[in-house]
């Protein structure tokens, strides 16, 4: 078993590599920002390298920072397990012309976000005292239901040593059991090191329940987040469940950190995050051993549509030595007066730990509509358990120069629909991932690589 003591755990934001097919295809029903991009073209090099200076800036400020590797795309044995055959360029031209729905799937780069790469626990919550990993499903769409398995295998090898980690199985990839990872959930305590309590925010309920959104798809069932709940082995004192308000998912809130950020005791959230925003705020004060901190975001302040085309609380919420907090920003929110104006007049200057805001640029990634928290997974971790991790995953100047220059090489600065079916392109995302596990040393992950 891992020791974990409260004074040396940090909390790492992996964040996901944008990668080389990384295009606009509008893919995610419900989410507004996808939507109204697609057919746009896309510039996959300047994506991946907006992602990789948002890691290194938050590196130089003194936060624990790594990487996660993209998936193989396009995934041309999805296309073969549909029945098409023949080469690769053979599958390719055949999909372009008779499904290119199904093409532009297969080649989504949707794994850069990796806030729905799984959920995880930290060892001081858990039973056994190890840092528990169950990934996503994402079984609401084709294009993301095709990640779990590469996903699995990524924070397996990354987080290999089983005296400190622990891996779950993907829930059943059926509606019933339908989880977008830790995009829906938000562990709230005092330190890092310290107990918390896990708030898992669902948008329906499998069984029959409260009410349902009517114009977008609720893609966290209630069922989905108690299973991750017992897999991990937390009790009910260590957990809450909240439903989030379905008027939010009908304005395009498809996840709830599109509406809410907590980290430590501060739970940022807009007024219509929760169905029952009363209940929600009494459990978690009942559980937490800290008191908790919300900042509250009135509707009267910031609408839903700006909530949704800022992503203002889809920002990182980062924690300080001296005990403030940082809250990074998509430029986006510079571009909304009214959420400007919040930032400045109601929540740098309220009542809370919040007392700086970085701003940072994401377009590549916002316009597919990911913001600066869903490029990252949060993992809390002691020193001994960096010092178990696998491969060179943890950001610093070396890593930075390597995969910048990785990109540079490997990287289009174009990529269009119809780009998709081209079966160089293919070739070059082999070589890139190839070179790629390589430079992180994490081992054969891909399914290429494991024929």
């Amino acid at each position: 078993m891992s020791n974990v003591m409260n004074g040396n755990v940090k909390e790492v934001n992996f964040d996901g590599l944008v990668g080389p097919t990384h295009n606009y295809s509008g893919l995610a029903h419900g989410n507004v920002a996808s939507m109204s991009h697609g057919g746009l073209v896309s510039n996959p090099k300047e994506g991946a390298l907006q992602g990789l200076l948002k890691m290194k800036s938050l590196m130089d400020a003194g936060y624990a920072q790594g990487v996660l590797p993209p998936q193989q795309r396009p995934d041309v044995g999805a296309l073969r397990d549909l029945g098409f055959s023949g080469s690769n360029s053979d599958v390719l031209n055949r999909a372009a012309k008779e499904a290119p729905q199904l093409l532009r799937a297969v080649c989504s780069a949707s794994s850069m976000w990796t806030a729905n790469a799984g959920t995880v626990t930290p060892s001081v919550d858990a039973p056994d005292r190890r840092v528990h990993f169950t990934p996503a499903n994402l079984q609401s769409s084709f294009h993301r239901y095709l990640e779990p398995q590469t996903t699995g295998r990524v924070l397996q090898a990354i987080f290999h040593d089983e005296q400190h980690f622990a891996h779950h199985p993907v829930l059943p990839a059926t509606p019933a059991f339908s989880d977008e990872g830790a995009a829906n959930h938000t562990r709230l305590c005092g330190e890092h090191g310290e107990p918390g309590v896990h708030l898992f925010v669902y948008g329906r309920q499998a069984f029959g329940g409260e009410r349902e959104p009517q114009r977008f798809p609720a893609r966290q069932t209630l069922e989905a987040s108690q299973a991750v709940a017992r897999q991990h082995g937390l009790t009910d004192a260590q957990t809450v469940f909240a439903q989030q308000h379905p008027d939010a998912i009908d304005a395009g809130v498809f996840h709830n950190d599109v509406i809410a950020v907590g980290n430590g005791p501060v739970l940022l959230y807009h007024e219509m995050a929760f169905l029952d925003e009363a209940r929600t705020l009494d459990e978690l004060r009942a559980k937490m051993s800290t008191p908790l901190i919300p900042v509250r975001v009135p509707l009267d302040a910031v609408s839903m549509d700006d909530a949704v085309a800022s992503y203002l609380f889809n920002s990182q919420l980062l924690s300080n030595p001296d005990g403030t907090m940082t809250l990074v920003v998509p430029s986006e929110c510079q571009e909304r007066e009214a959420v400007w104006r919040t930032i400045q007049d109601f929540i740098l200057a309220g009542n809370n730990p919040i007392s700086d805001v970085v701003v940072k640029d994401v377009k590549q990634s916002m316009r597919n509509g990911g913001g600066p928290a869903c490029l990252r997974l949060r993992v809390a971790l002691s020193e001994a358990e960096q010092a178990a991790l696998t491969g060179r995953v943890l950001m610093n100047d070396a890593l930075y120069d390597d995969l910048t220059a990785w990109v540079n090489r490997h990287y289009r600065d174009r990529l269009a629909a119809d780009d998709l079916a081209d079966p160089q392109l293919a070739t070059e995302v082999l070589t890139a991932l190839d070179e790629l596990t390589q430079l992180l040393k994490i081992g054969p992950v891909y399914p290429f690589q494991l024929r």
